[in-house]
């Protein structure tokens, strides 16, 4: 039985996670592990979440660019904010969700 009950939580984990894996990104989640520390105190020149000032010349170069930027590496910041392990589509959800509190 205790084979069994290991089969089946084996089983449902891989299914959870799969499940997880194929989710949209987090965006807040992602800020808060990669991006917070310096998107909120204005470190190396990043420009401050909500801070409509500083993000309106980032926002009209295009969100692309500020993909590219986010994704790559950009003056001080380093790419992916340090966080190698992100994925791109998860960058990419946290650069919406600071540019969406900040227009």
């Amino acid at each position: 039985m205790k084979l069994l009950s290991a089969a089946l939580f084996v089983g449902a984990s891989t299914l959870a996670f799969t499940a997880m894996a194929q989710e949209e990104p987090d965006g807040e989640a992602v800020y808060n592990q990669a991006c917070m520390a310096c998107h909120m105190t204005g470190a190396a020149g990043a420009p401050i979440k909500g801070d409509t000032e500083a993000w309106a010349p980032r926002i009209e170069k295009g969100m692309e660019t500020l993909y590219d930027h986010s994704i790559n590496g950009f003056n001080a910041m380093p790419a992916k904010g340090g966080q190698a392990q992100l994925s791109d589509e998860q960058v990419k959800a946290a650069v919406d969700y600071m540019v969406e509190d900040s227009q």
